[in-house]
């Protein structure tokens, strides 16, 4: 048993400063002392003291009582899995760890991760330490203070009601379009994780940049994005050299921005000529090009102008913001109303209902809004499997997060939402999927603290309704058009970690018209 006056820091101080002697020993007599013994002597010295800077800032909280030399526990980064995130929540409000430079504080309650959230005078997001080779480090998601703050009311038009009602009959040609593939498997039963993924990203693509790329471009972008979403472990080895993850991340990063760009070339001359926004990109552009004649006309100081690459950008983020969290999202929808056909049957219900019967009525905005049932399933999915399960932070000074600990600056902060989403009192049985939850006999509307999928504070997710808005139209719409069965296996309630969560099973499912009468 290792006696607990080893991880004295003063006792670290002593042993710090001996090796050093030893070392400054070893090359004030460089004649008698062999190249090998002053490396080794050196080496060892350098590990001590990462030992000491680790348990330093370690203190009290839980956590491995050693950090490997050099790379930590990059190895538990580099194959997440999600019964690891588990243990580290469970062993208290705060743990940590230490992943090559990096020192890691991850919080596990509602309290502290709003905290937060909602404090960028000591913290601001990191996302994580590729994302700034792949996105560009120029990108507005990195802006902090009253230039995020500016940038982000630039960007609200794109997700006002009558934004979201006209993204509508986008997604519903694109849904179709994937039913029928679905259909066209004639029953066959498949992993479908990557069939909604890809109707998912359609959509995506199809309702920023509209039809300005051809099929054959989307489906490339699609493909291309699976190394930007390989990418995302939460600490990645830092330098993108050839070969590595994140060099094919920023690869396929230049191929999509490069056909992004084409298309808002496209859209600023459709948008010159007075042609229709027929898309998210045409709104924005439209838009800028309203405020800047605007400008022109009441003699105000000229609007800050986008050039295309950062418009391009920008679509990046909202695709990287929705693509891997939505696509989760899809897959357990999917799979939840197959497990549960009294709730699938609900859902058609109302559908039909609010349609007044007419099941080849249009999808439209107000049709969503009607579908109070449909909109507590998608909470209820989104809470019991959030897409999302933390949020890294970086601290940018000393925090006194709580009374016993304070964060280091530079740490990477943590926020993690599943224990809140899954906290009993809040959601009696947190584990079992019950809509009515959120409904006129359910109290989960009482804690919205609680409900952090889309974040908090001044970085909470600007695409929040649309995502709700998408899922919603995609299940009333399947709910109408198809049946669908889901072939359980012993991994299917286990969750696989790809950037998201996933069931480690692939969701194995077969597909089939309905027949539908009204």
């Amino acid at each position: 048993m290792v006696s607990s006056s080893l991880f004295d820091p003063r006792t670290i101080e002593s042993t710090k400063n001996t090796i050093a002697a030893f070392i400054k020993t070893m090359f004030s007599q460089k004649p008698n002392v062999s190249t090998t013994a002053v490396v080794c002597s050196a080496v060892v010295g350098l590990f001590a003291y990462e030992q000491y800077v680790y348990l330093k800032k370690k203190k009290s909280l839980p956590g491995p009582k050693f950090k490997i030399p050099v790379i930590g526990a990059f190895m538990d980064s580099l194959y997440p899995t999600f019964e690891g995130y588990m243990n580290k929540w469970k062993s208290g409000e705060l743990s940590c760890v230490g992943v090559f430079d990096r020192f890691v504080v991850i919080a596990s309650t509602c309290e502290l991760s709003r905290k937060i959230l909602n404090a960028p005078a000591y913290a601001e997001p990191a996302v994580v330490d590729s994302m700034k080779h792949i996105l560009c480090a120029d990108n507005w998601v990195f802006l902090s203070g009253k230039s995020h703050v500016d940038y982000r009311k630039g960007l609200n038009v794109l997700f006002t009601r009558k934004a979201l009602g006209m993204y509508i009959p986008i997604q519903e040609s694109v849904y179709q379009k994937h039913f029928d593939k679905w259909l066209s498997f004639n029953g066959e039963k498949q992993q479908f994780q990557w069939h909604f993924r890809e109707l998912n990203m359609e959509s995506s693509l199809r309702v920023f940049l509209g039809f300005h790329m051809s099929d054959k471009v989307a489906e490339t972008i699609s493909q291309e994005y699976f190394n930007i979403t390989a990418a995302l472990e939460l600490v990645n080895f830092p330098i993108p050299l050839p070969g590595t993850k994140v060099y094919k991340a920023i690869q396929s990063r230049k191929y999509i921005v490069h056909h992004f760009i084409e298309a808002i070339k496209d859209s600023r001359v459709r948008m010159d000529n007075g042609g229709e926004v027929k898309s998210m990109m045409d709104a924005w552009i439209s838009s800028m090009k309203e405020y800047e004649m605007e400008c022109e006309r009441e003699g105000k100081p000229a609007p800050r102008k986008f050039d295309d690459r950062e418009v391009a950008l920008t679509i990046l983020t909202f695709l990287f913001a929705s693509q891997d969290a939505t696509s989760s999202a899809m897959t357990w929808a999917f799979q939840l109303l197959a497990d549960h056909p009294d709730v699938l049957e609900k859902v058609r219900q109302e559908q039909i209902k609010v349609r007044n019967g007419k099941l080849d009525t249009e999808l439209s905005l107000e049709l969503m809004e009607e579908s109070v049932y449909l909109r507590q399933v998608v909470k209820e999915i989104l809470r019991l499997r959030p897409p999302v399960l933390m949020v890294p932070y970086q601290t940018t000074r000393e925090w006194p997060l709580t009374s016993s600990y304070t964060v280091p600056k530079g740490a990477m902060l943590i926020p993690t939402t599943y224990p809140a989403l899954h906290d009993a009192t809040a959601y009696p049985n947190p584990d079992s999927f019950d809509p009515d939850r959120w409904g006129p006999t359910g109290h989960a509307e009482k804690y919205p603290k609680n409900f952090m999928v889309f974040g908090n504070g001044p970085h909470h997710c600007l695409g929040k309704e649309y995502a709700i808005m998408h899922l919603m139209a995609t299940l009333a719409q399947a709910s109408l058009q198809l049946n669908w069965t889901h072939y359980r296996t012993d991994k299917s309630d286990d969750i696989s970690i790809f950037a998201t969560i996933y069931p480690q099973d692939g969701c194995i499912m077969s597909f089939h018209p309905r027949e539908t009468t009204a």
